[in-house]
C-alpha cells in the first residue's frame, strides 16, 4: 500500500514494546497480513493495550449472540459512522464468521432490507439507536429485545458493542485509517 495508513505516526514494528509486537506478529501470522488498525493504534501503546482488551473480551466471547451477529452490530453501525475502515474490515470478518459472501454488504448499504432475522433485525435495530441516541434507550426497548429472546446480559453486550465502536469508528476516521486492500476479497 503506497498512502499512508494513518495520519499520525506510525511507529516500525521494531520498536514496538514487545508484547504488543507480539501481538501483531500472531494477527499476521493467522491472517497472513496486518491490519492497519494495529499497526495505527501502536502510535499509543497503552492505548493500544486497553482498546484491544475491550475488543476481545467484547468479540471474542462465546454466547447466544454469535460472533457473526457481533459483527452485523458493528458493520451497521459503522456504516451509520461512515466509518470506511470499519465496515470494510468487519465486513469481511462477518462475511468468513456468517459463510455468507453476500451479508456484510447488504448490513453496510441497509440492514433493514437485509437478509437477517427478526431477531437480528431488532439487535441491530437497539445497536443503532444506541449508537446515535442512546438518550432515548428506555423500558419498550428493554422489552422488544427481551420478546425476541434477549436477555439484560445480551442486551449489554449489544450496547457495549455498538458504544464501544462508536469509539473505534471516530478514531478511524480521525486518524483517516485506511482499510488494507486484503479485506476486500476475503470472504467473497
Amino acid at each position: 500500500m503506497t498512502d499512508a495508513i494513518s495520519r499520525f505516526a506510525v511507529p516500525k514494528l521494531t520498536d514496538m514494546p514487545d508484547d504488543i509486537r507480539a501481538r501483531i506478529l500472531t494477527v499476521q501470522e493467522k491472517s497472513g497480513f496486518i491490519p492497519n488498525v494495529f499497526l495505527a493504534l501502536a502510535h499509543r501503546p497503552d492505548e493500544f493495550r486497553a482498546f484491544f482488551a475491550y475488543h476481545d473480551a467484547l468479540m471474542d466471547k462465546p454466547g447466544p449472540i454469535t460472533k457473526a451477529e457481533r459483527e452485523m452490530i458493528v458493520v451497521a453501525t459503522s456504516a451509520a459512522n461512515q466509518c470506511q475502515y470499519c465496515v470494510i474490515a468487519h465486513g469481511a470478518i462477518l462475511r468468513i464468521r456468517a459463510k455468507n459472501p453476500l451479508i456484510a454488504d447488504q448490513v453496510a448499504a441497509n440492514y433493514r432490507k437485509a437478509d437477517l432475522t427478526p431477531r437480528q433485525k431488532a439487535m441491530i435495530d437497539f445497536a443503532m439507536k444506541v449508537s446515535a441516541r442512546a438518550q432515548e434507550v428506555g423500558e419498550a426497548d428493554f422489552a422488544l429485545l427481551a420478546g425476541h429472546g434477549f436477555t439484560e446480559d445480551d442486551i449489554w453486550d449489544i450496547t457495549s458493542i455498538a458504544a464501544f465502536f462508536g469509539l473505534s469508528n471516530r478514531i478511524a476516521n480521525v486518524t483517516s485509517m485506511r482499510p488494507n486492500a486484503e479485506f476486500y476479497a476475503m470472504g467473497r
